[in-house]
């Protein structure tokens, strides 16, 4: 068994390493004035979802959320630490860091795939 496996199935593919928070929360912090449809595009989930999560994560302060006109910009809080038990012992920048690269921030606004 070679240890490059892809996945083949759907089935191997119906699971990731990350939440859909986690990947809504890499969404913004790399083009913080996205639009909710990309967002929900990029991660595979409806529009109304990423309304959900990034309410969850505004009111548990992983995020602020400012209107600029018609569109919202969204600033992420990277000092903050993870939720789980099994990783609060890291912060938010460390899984910035891990899969956006230390220069995360997207310079256009064209949204890209996770």
């Amino acid at each position: 068994m070679s240890s490059d496996r892809h996945p083949e199935s759907e089935q191997d593919a119906a699971w990731t390493f990350l939440t859909n928070h986690a990947h809504v929360l890499l969404c913004v912090a790399q083009q913080p004035g996205i639009r909710m449809r990309d967002v929900a595009q990029s991660v595979g989930i409806t529009e109304r979802s990423v309304q959900r999560i990034l309410t969850q994560l505004e009111e548990a302060g992983y995020i602020s959320r400012v209107q600029k006109g018609r569109r919202n910009y969204y600033e992420v809080h990277p000092d903050l630490p993870l939720r789980h038990p099994a990783e609060k012992h890291q912060h938010v920048s460390a899984l910035l860091e891990l899969v956006l690269g230390e220069h995360h921030r997207e310079q256009d606004d064209k949204p890209q795939p996770l």
